[in-house]
Formats: structure tokens, C-alpha cells, sequence
């Protein structure tokens, strides 16, 4: 199922990036859209499902760590486990957000421009762009987190001046040197805000079903999809596809079933995390009787659809 519902089911197939949300176009439109041949495989880390309950499993044991999940042209994400009273260094990103979806146990962030925070599970968060943010875990258990930053990225650390002192910070492949720079920080907005608490902001309201951007700029998207189960879909509805990026979810609410294209039915549950790469038929629907609700997350914002043709563009 779609990561923008509101471009998708007025029947957008091209042009949607220019169409507002609200326009009604009288039509659909129709195109050649590219398929590669072979389809994109999953390459490691990626693959169809990561299921949180067995990437647990797999570090029992250990206090603290870290698991790749997604590593492609657009995205770097992994889960990562923090120990109690563990506390990452200060930093932030040159021209990139960040963001999280947390797990498990309890994160106090610190994010320059804000009041210190605490986020428990299902809590959304986000730093832009020359925010120095850190980041501990604080009560008895451990916290487990979904990190997710544009791919291939370096942290910065900020610095006073000429007379810092202490070591520079090390990284592989990398010198650090002192350097100045003038463009500010990127301020937070109406969408982009700090944090939504789910539970909180989505649940006990409650929140209308259908799409909630919580992050979204040029090259990031994350919708908050939530919907009420339905019946599966029979295998002829394709979904979409799309050309030149891959899309992933990490399920926050319920179950989800996904179809993949040359994949049978599957079912995610909540903290599992699904990946579709770019060209493939894929296809999500709220499992269950209740509520079920994923995170979509793709660098396109108003990213194009492909739909069979005699759907009408839409699933």
C-alpha cells in the first residue's frame, strides 16, 4: 500500500510532485514506467522483514549494540541498543536530518534549541541539519531505538574555537580538523517537529486514520500511516512500484500484511521492519480487527506511484 495515500487515491500517476493535495484531477494518467530486469534483489543488510523479536534475540546477552538494518543509495538505518545510564557524545549532521523510532525503555534527548525530553516506546523524533543533539538511556532497562540517516554520512562535533582542547574525535577513513562555518542550524516547523509521542498523540485522542507526515523535506519522508484492519487484498492487486528509490516501514501499531512482488503474503508486527526495493510490485493492508498503524519512510515526499494500469491508480 502506498506511503502518500492523499497523492495516491485522487489518481495521481504522474506529475504528482506539482499537483497539490487537494486538487481533483478529472483523470488518470497513464505512462511506460521502467521495471528493472532482473528485479532488485535484497542485498545485505536489506531483506523483505527484519522481525524485532529475533534481532533481540540474536544479541542476548549483550549490553549494548548494533544492528544494521538498511543500507542503501538514500538510507542508513539500524536498531541500537543502549544500556542503562549509557550516553552517546554531542554531535550533529552537516546538511541531513536524523530521526528514530524508539523500541524499548526510555531515551532522554537533548537537542540544542530545546528542553530535554524523554521518549518511551512508539515515540518519533527528529534533529535537523546542524543541531547538536545527545542522547542516554535512563531507568533500569535497556532502550532500543530504529536510527535512520541519509546513507553514507559523518558526524560533526561541534567546537568553540582555535583553543579547543582534548584530542580531535576519530572516525575510519576520516581526519577531523577545526573548521568554522555560517549557515545555521535548519529550525524545526509545523511537520517537522521535535517528537510525537504515538501512544499518545495518535492513540488516545484519537487520531484520524490516514496519513500524518512527521518528517518531510526534499530528500526525507517518514508518514504515519494508520488505518483499521481490512481483509487482505487477493494477490491480483498489485500495489505499486516505484523507479528510482526503495521505500521501508517499521510498524508501530497492530499487524500489517505485505505483498512483495515473486513473495507470498506476510505479516509484520509491531518494531519488525519491511523493505521494498526500488522496481518492485509491493503492496501493505491493516491485518486484524483493530488498529494498525506503520511508518513509511522513502527520500521522496510527493514520490511517484506506478500502478497497473487497470486499477484506476489505486489499490
Amino acid at each position: 500500500m502506498k506511503s502518500f495515500r492523499k497523492l495516491a487515491t485522487i489518481g495521481l500517476i504522474g506529475l504528482a510532485a506539482v499537483m497539490p493535495a487537494t486538487a481533483q484531477p478529472s483523470s488518470v494518467w497513464y505512462s511506460w514506467s521502467p521495471k528493472p530486469v532482473p528485479l532488485t534483489p535484497w542485498k545485505a543488510p536489506n531483506k523483505p522483514i527484519w522481525r524485532l523479536s529475533e534481532i533481540v534475540t540474536s544479541h542476548k546477552g549483550e549490553k549494548s549494540w548494533t544492528q544494521p538494518i538498511v543500507h542503501d543509495a538514500d538510507y542508513d538505518a539500524s536498531y541500537i541498543q543502549l544500556a542503562p545510564g549509557e550516553k552517546t557524545k554531542t554531535q550533529f549532521w552537516g546538511d541531513d536530518r536524523i530521526f528514530w523510532y524508539v523500541a524499548a525503555g526510555q531515551i532522554r534527548f537533548t537537542i540544542q534549541g530545546q528542553a530535554p525530553f524523554v521518549a518511551s516506546k512508539g515515540f518519533l523524533v527528529q534533529v535537523p541539519y546542524r543541531t547538536p543533539y545527545s542522547l542516554e538511556t535512563v531507568g533500569d532497562e535497556p532502550s532500543v531505538r530504529l536510527e535512520v540517516i541519509r546513507s553514507n554520512r559523518t558526524p560533526l562535533y561541534p567546537a568553540t574555537g582555535k583553543d579547543d582542547a582534548g584530542p580531535a574525535p576519530t572516525a575510519k577513513g576520516k581526519t577531523y580538523v577545526l573548521a568554522s562555518y555560517r549557515t545555521p542550524p535548519d529550525p524545526y516547523t509545523e511537520i517537522n517537529k521535535p517528537y510525537v509521542d504515538f501512544w499518545g498523540d495518535f492513540v488516545k485522542r484519537p487520531a484520524t486514520p490516514g496519513d500524518h507526515a512527521f518528517v518531510s523535506d526534499t530528500t526525507n519522508f517518514a508518514n504515519i500511516i494508520r488505518g483499521k484492519g481490512t481483509p487482505t487484498p487477493p494477490d491480483s492487486n498489485k500495489g505499486h512500484f516505484h523507479i528510482d528509490y526503495s521505500e521501508f516501514w517499521v510498524i508501530a501499531e497492530g499487524t500489517v500484511d505485505y505483498k512483495m512482488e515473486g513473495m507470498p503474503v506476510f505479516t509484520a508486527d509491531v518494531g519488525d521492519v519491511v523493505y521494498a526495493p526500488q522496481g518492485r510490485w509491493h503492496r501493505a493492508s491493516w491485518a486484524g480487527n483493530g488498529m494498525s498503524t506503520r511508518i513509511a519512510i522513502n527520500p521522496r515526499p510527493y514520490g511517484m506511484h506506478n500502478f497497473d494500469p487497470d486499477s484506476g491508480a489505486k489499490q
